[in-house]
């Protein structure tokens, strides 16, 4: 099974909240729970609740079934986004929502490869018609 991206983030607060408390790390460089505020995680989390209920039936799904999933997906999180000042996912956190999303469908049955080359496009441009963030 996929990790959700919010657990890396939230494994990186953690860290970097010991490592503050231990004298390990520059104040100045403190910056995940900043950068991801709780607000952001659970709005996140909420949005890849709905999507991670979506999935058990996606291995049976046509395409158009798979693709209407994949865009409420995105523009959930382009809603998320907005909310957070249009910057709440940069690249990193884009390439970690998108590895999510192959890895989550691919991991139900659904061959993401030959998915997106039915409709012309490359393996990692799956949210790309839909994606502000």
């Amino acid at each position: 099974m996929a990790e959700r991206p919010t657990t890396s983030w939230r494994k990186g607060i953690a860290q970097g909240a010991e490592e503050l408390a231990a004298g390990a790390l520059d104040p100045n460089c403190a910056c995940m729970a900043e950068l991801f505020p709780e607000e952001l995680l659970v709005a996140t989390d909420d949005v890849l609740d709905m999507f991670d209920a979506e999935l058990p039936r996606l291995g049976e799904a046509d395409d158009a079934q798979i693709l209407v999933v994949v865009e409420c997906l995105v523009l959930a999180l382009n809603v998320v986004n907005e909310a957070h000042g249009g910057s709440a996912f940069e690249t990193d956190e884009r390439e970690g929502l998108c590895a999510y999303i192959d890895e989550s469908l691919t991991g139900h049955g659904v061959d993401v490869v030959a998915l997106t080359a039915r409709h012309g496009l490359g393996r990692y441009e799956l949210t790309d018609r839909w994606r502000k963030w």
